[in-house]
């Protein structure tokens, strides 16, 4: 049913409950989750910091999995959350997304995340939306 679980992730509390959600899934129908982590090209830190921080997050999920009996393929790239997730949905052959109802960033916290708005909006693959319970 579902191959690839794609969970898209900024290392959220609520990005955390879709790692959680995805990886159940992935157990379930034996499933690969693919986690993605897209390093905002509008932010200004030094980039250094900004991968680091990826790739911190991208293990986190990573060790969820070998916990799991999981395969997760880590996928880290620069661009634009909002614009990008259909591209990146295509791109990694995702069969449904998981994805938190906000981020951890600025103004996205006040309304449904601009990120799982797009992605609802955009992608042609089913897509489960976790909120705060």
């Amino acid at each position: 049913m579902f191959k690839n679980i794609m969970v898209p992730t900024d290392g959220s509390e609520f990005a955390s409950k879709a790692e959680d959600v995805a990886i159940e899934m992935a157990k379930k129908f034996d499933s690969k989750v693919v986690a993605v982590h897209i390093i905002d090209d509008k932010l200004i830190y030094p980039f250094e910091v900004l991968e680091e921080e990826g790739k911190s997050i991208l293990k986190k999920v990573q060790e969820k999995g070998e916990k799991n009996s999981v395969k997760v393929d880590e996928v880290l790239l620069v661009g634009n959350p909002t614009r990008d997730m259909k591209k990146i949905a295509e791109k990694v052959g995702a069969d449904i997304i998981v994805i938190g109802t906000h981020g951890k960033t600025g103004l996205e916290k006040l309304i449904m995340g601009s990120v799982a708005e797009s992605t609802l909006k955009t992608v042609k693959v089913p897509v489960l939306l976790l909120k705060k319970s």
